[in-house]
C-alpha cells in the first residue's frame, strides 16, 4: 500500500513538471513582438515591369551552300532588257570572187543600128506629136490633151481615154484649163466628180481637187443629180448630170 500512495502522491508533482516544460518550450517558439517582420523579396513582392529589348548581336558568318530542292523547277521568266552594244568584231575573211557580168550597153558609146533605129522612131514620134497638137490638141508641160471630136455620157469618156491609156482631162492649174478650153472649144467633161460626197469634189483617183474655176452661183447640184463637171467655152465650170453628153477629151504623158 505504502508504494501506491507514494506513486498516487507524486502525480500531481510530475503533471506540475510537464506543463512547466511545454510552456518554456511555448515561450521559446513564440515571436518577438518587437522584432522587424522580415520575408523573401520573391515570396511578398509583385513581378516587375520587362525591361526593354536588348541590341541585335552581330551577323554571324555565311554559312554553306544548301543542297538542291526536290520541287518541281518553276517556268522560266521573260527575257531581261536588251544590253548596250558590244564593240565591233574582227573584219571576217573576204568572199570568193563571183563569176564575171555580161557587158552593159552603153548608148552614147555605142554606134550601132539598134542606136540609130531608136533615134529615128524617136524623132518620128516627136513630128507626130507635132502634127496632133497642130491639129486636134494642144501641149502643156508633160501633159498632152486631146479630143475625138465626139461626145458621149461620162462613163464612156471614162472608158474610151482608158482605153488609149490615157484618162480624162483634169486641170492642175490656169494654164492646162486654158489649153482644155482651146481643145474642145467648151461643152466637155472634166475627170471631176462629188459623186461619193456631196460638194467635196475630186478627182478619179479621189484626190482633191486643188486647183477650181467655178462660174458663178456654182456648183448647185440642180435637181440634186449633177455630180460631174463641164468646162464652159470661157474656161469656168459648172455641175452637170453624169448621164448629159459631151465632148470627150483625154490628157496623155508626154
Amino acid at each position: 500500500m505504502l508504494p501506491l500512495v507514494r506513486t498516487m502522491s507524486l502525480f500531481p508533482s510530475l503533471s506540475l513538471l510537464l506543463l512547466s516544460v511545454v510552456a518554456t518550450s511555448y515561450s521559446e517558439i513564440e515571436p518577438d513582438e518587437n522584432l522587424p517582420k522580415t520575408c523573401p523579396v520573391i515570396t511578398c513582392a509583385s513581378p516587375g515591369i520587362n525591361g526593354l529589348p536588348g541590341r541585335d548581336g552581330r551577323d554571324g558568318p555565311k554559312g554553306e551552300k544548301g543542297e538542291p530542292g526536290q520541287g518541281l523547277r518553276g517556268i522560266q521568266g521573260p527575257p531581261g532588257k536588251l544590253g548596250p552594244q558590244g564593240n565591233p568584231g574582227l573584219p571576217g575573211i573576204p568572199g570568193s570572187v563571183g563569176q564575171k557580168g555580161d557587158a552593159g550597153i552603153c548608148p552614147k558609146c555605142d554606134d550601132g543600128p539598134a542606136v540609130s533605129e531608136r533615134a529615128a522612131l524617136r524623132s518620128e514620134l516627136d513630128r507626130v506629136k507635132k502634127w496632133l497638137a497642130f491639129a486636134l490638141g494642144k501641149q502643156v508641160g508633160k501633159k498632152f490633151f486631146l479630143t475625138n471630136g465626139r461626145k458621149m455620157t461620162f462613163d464612156k469618156v471614162k472608158a474610151l481615154c482608158t482605153h488609149f491609156q490615157a484618162s480624162m482631162a483634169i486641170p492642175m492649174n490656169a494654164e492646162e484649163n486654158k489649153a482644155i478650153a482651146y481643145v474642145t472649144k467648151g461643152d466637155a467633161f472634166l475627170g471631176i466628180t462629188d459623186k461619193e460626197n456631196e460638194g467635196h469634189f475630186v478627182d478619179l483617183t479621189g484626190r482633191p481637187v486643188t486647183y477650181q474655176n467655178w462660174n458663178a452661183n456654182e456648183p448647185n447640184n440642180a435637181n440634186s443629180e449633177e455630180h460631174c463637171v463641164m468646162i464652159l467655152p470661157d474656161g469656168k465650170w459648172n455641175d452637170i448630170s453624169c448621164s448629159a453628153s459631151l465632148l470627150a477629151v483625154c490628157e496623155f504623158p508626154v
